[in-house]
């Protein structure tokens, strides 16, 4: 059924329907005998929760950043079956992003490519709307385990490098109370010079920084960087040496890539598109090696959340077998389409079987 809608859905531009598509999920799920539907056709079961970075899941797969930027579709997302939703990239103050289109499919790769530019509603919105969400979620007497929020925070563009250092700990700080974990975003190469930040210098002072605060909390949250898998090795070794040195909880490896190599689609299709983070299917092999090499460099000291590439039980299985503790998933949802957290938790069970 889903290929059907799927050919169908991609016949409109990327963006708006996306947008369109998490609107009609969330006009069913206002219904709660619909939302007791889908829930039934596509939670996985709630049996083997996962402990990682101090908290507990639901499960092993996630939702990777830039899918609910704003915080809008959680509700939807957790009925989906997801075990954790990472949102944002949030910025301190609201900013639109780049020019549109900015976000474009390689269905032949099957890949994205986007240049959103940290487009979000601003830290004080989001917050907000998370503080809403959780005290719903209260009032409904849910039982199971909740949904875990990750928070993925970033600078603004006009912010200068020399100062993204504030932009961090003003989203470190608004959003500290209503989400389960954080996530420094400086490799994404959408924004300008965003990645000259995963130099060792200007990493450390940022993450020194919010460690400090961190540390002063009566229950400090896990904290985790985001990596680009365009970094050299010496780049990586420099990461995990400043992971080690102040304590991180945890690395994302990795974010989109500039590459592009070895694609399907025409030089003429990629050229017309443009600039832009790639993302699905061609970035498989390359996340793996990155969590891989992170895992054996580490000798397991750091735990990982993998992205990048995961359509399958068995895209997976090899980030878990890397060294992963868990997965993420964004290409591969628009995809696979909605019961790609459920299809992937039941062939995670069926192998350890």
């Amino acid at each position: 059924m889903y290929d059907f809608i799927r050919k169908l859905l991609f016949r409109f531009p990327t963006e708006p329907v996306h947008y369109f598509s998490m609107n009609c999920l969330q006009a069913g799920c206002s219904v709660p005998a619909m939302r007791k539907w889908i829930a039934g056709k596509f939670t996985p079961p709630q049996h083997n929760p996962v402990h990682a970075f101090g908290l507990t899941f639901r499960n092993k797969v996630g939702l990777a950043a830039g899918f609910d930027k704003n915080a809008r579709y959680l509700r939807e997302l957790e009925t989906l079956g997801f075990g954790f939703v990472e949102i944002g990239t949030v910025t301190p103050k609201p900013q639109d992003g780049n020019d549109r289109p900015r976000l474009f499919r390689l269905p032949k790769d099957q890949a994205l490519i986007n240049r959103m530019g940290f487009n979000n509603d601003g830290v004080k919105v989001v917050a907000e709307r998370l503080r809403r969400w959780k005290a719903d979620r209260v009032s409904e007497g849910k039982q199971n385990i909740p949904l875990v929020i990750g928070g993925n925070i970033g600078k603004n563009k006009v912010t200068p490098n020399e100062e993204a250092w504030k932009d961090y700990e003003i989203c470190f700080r608004e959003l500290f109370d209503v989400v389960d974990y954080f996530v420094v975003n400086v490799s994404s190469p959408n924004t300008p010079g965003l990645r000259a930040l995963q130099e060792k210098d200007a990493l450390y002072k940022i993450l020194s920084h919010l460690q400090t605060i961190n540390s002063q909390q009566a229950h400090p949250k896990p904290l985790l960087l985001k990596i680009a898998p365009d970094l050299t090795r010496e780049q990586v070794d420099d990461v995990i040496d400043l992971a080690q040195e102040i304590e991180l909880d945890g690395l994302v490896a990795t974010n989109t890539t500039i590459s592009r190599d070895d694609l399907t689609t025409s030089p003429a299709e990629l050229e017309q598109i443009g600039a832009g983070g790639l993302s699905g299917a061609p970035l498989r092999q390359r996340a793996t090696e990155m969590v891989q090499y992170i895992a054996e460099r580490s000798e397991g000291n750091i735990p990982v959340i993998a992205s990048g590439g995961i359509f399958s039980a068995a895209d997976a299985r090899e980030k878990l077998d890397a060294g992963a503790q868990l997965v993420q998933v964004w290409t591969g949802f628009i995809y696979v389409g909605p019961s790609i957290a459920k299809d992937i938790c039941s062939g995670l069970q069926s192998s350890k079987n």
